[in-house]
């Protein structure tokens, strides 16, 4: 299992335990995931970290004061 933190803008558009569909973003040198409907993104992963799962669980809604996070488990 494999967890990875998405920074949220607007709450109440996932729940806990709620599959997700992910859209992989490519930039020159990383790649970076988007939880779909643009529901939140992640930061940059280098070429060997990348993610080769398309679907996750959402594990855990954070509220920080840095603003809202969502913690997605995939199988790998």
């Amino acid at each position: 299992m494999r967890e990875i933190e998405f920074k949220m803008e607007r709450s109440g558009l996932v729940e806990v335990g709620q599959k997700v569909e992910i859209r992989e973003g490519r930039l020159p040198y990383n790649y970076y995931y988007v939880v779909e409907p643009a529901v939140a993104m992640s930061g940059n992963f280098l070429l060997q970290e990348r993610l080769y799962a398309s679907y996750g669980i959402v594990k855990e809604i954070l509220e920080k004061e840095t603003g809202m996070y969502l913690i997605v488990e995939f199988e790998e």
